[in-house]
């Protein structure tokens, strides 16, 4: 699955923007000094702007992916298969020593699960229709337990700490940029005009996409711990024939482009592709846990 984009990533990035606008429209821009940009106060309005957005997208997670996703959580089971599915977490949760995470299923063709949330104890785990039918049991314990993983592991938390650090640095050099490009280009000799802003804009959109490529260095390592945590959870054999299920799917993953980065598929890519792959790829995941077995 190559869709790249998030749904942290998106509501963090939205959030950015709603925040600096409102620290532009009430004027609270300590940095900025008739002579140019104090870049102490800079790198503290940075970290503050980066580090709320991206804390407040985890607080959310929940949330919008229940509400991009359509999943509705198991309350009370209604049939055998949503039994199985509570039961089988609950035992994952509890053998990974984590609480009990919602249990939801999503309405979808595709074969995928993703899981969610800013606590440990307090996770979001969800499967499509599609894999309930494409799996069997054993595979789809498997997959189970990789997500369960992804909130063993803490991921979701490590994921904003590298996205708010990400987010204070473009925000830092988008302003330097702007600033630069104001006095040279558009001989603003005092103040800022309105060069300065264009150009703070485009340079955080630009700078966002490359630091993009950073944030999914980490997906995809992150991916082989949770392939290596659901082995354990539910046995190595399953959670190879999980991935070569996967791999086989001739209807691949459609998450939401916000959500890729949350589900367990993986696609094919090389070269500056590669860099914006929120997974490796299966066959490499695969081989990882057969030479973790050997």
């Amino acid at each position: 699955m190559m869709k790249r984009i998030l749904l942290f990533l998106i509501t963090n990035a939205a959030i950015i923007v709603v925040l600096s606008a409102v620290f532009r429209i009430f004027g609270i821009e300590p940095y900025l000094t008739e002579q140019g940009i104090n870049y102490q106060s800079l790198l503290i309005f940075a970290a503050v702007i980066g580090m709320t957005g991206s804390f407040i997208s985890l607080a959310l997670s929940k949330w919008t992916a229940k509400r991009f996703t359509g999943a509705q959580v198991i309350e009370q089971p209604r049939n055998e298969t949503e039994q199985w599915l509570l039961e089988t977490v609950k035992r994952q949760a509890q053998l990974a020593g984590i609480g009990m995470p919602d249990v939801a299923i999503y309405d979808a063709p595709d074969v995928n699960a993703f899981a969610t949330g800013a606590r440990r104890n307090s996770a979001l785990v969800a499967v499509s229709t599609g894999l309930l039918q494409a799996m069997s049991r054993d595979e789809a314990e498997a997959v189970l337990a990789h997500e369960v993983s992804h909130v063993a592991n803490g991921d979701m938390v490590t994921l904003a700490l590298i996205q708010g650090i990400v987010n204070t640095f473009v925000i830092f050099f988008a302003r330097i940029i702007g600033h630069t490009v104001d006095r040279v280009i558009f001989k603003s000799e005092s103040g800022h005009g309105i060069g300065f802003w264009v150009t703070t804009i485009v340079a955080e959109l630009v700078l966002a996409f490359l630091a993009s490529t950073i944030v999914m260095w980490f997906s995809r390592k992150r991916e082989f711990r949770a392939d290596a945590g659901g082995a354990r959870l539910a046995g190595r054999d399953k959670m190879i024939s999980a991935l070569e299920r996967l791999q086989g799917s001739v209807d691949q993953p459609h998450l939401p482009d916000q959500l890729a980065a949350f589900g367990i598929s993986g696609g094919i890519g090389s070269g500056i592709k590669r860099l914006f792959m929120s997974h490796p790829p299966l066959p490499e995941r695969i081989e990882a846990l057969r030479r973790a077995a050997g």
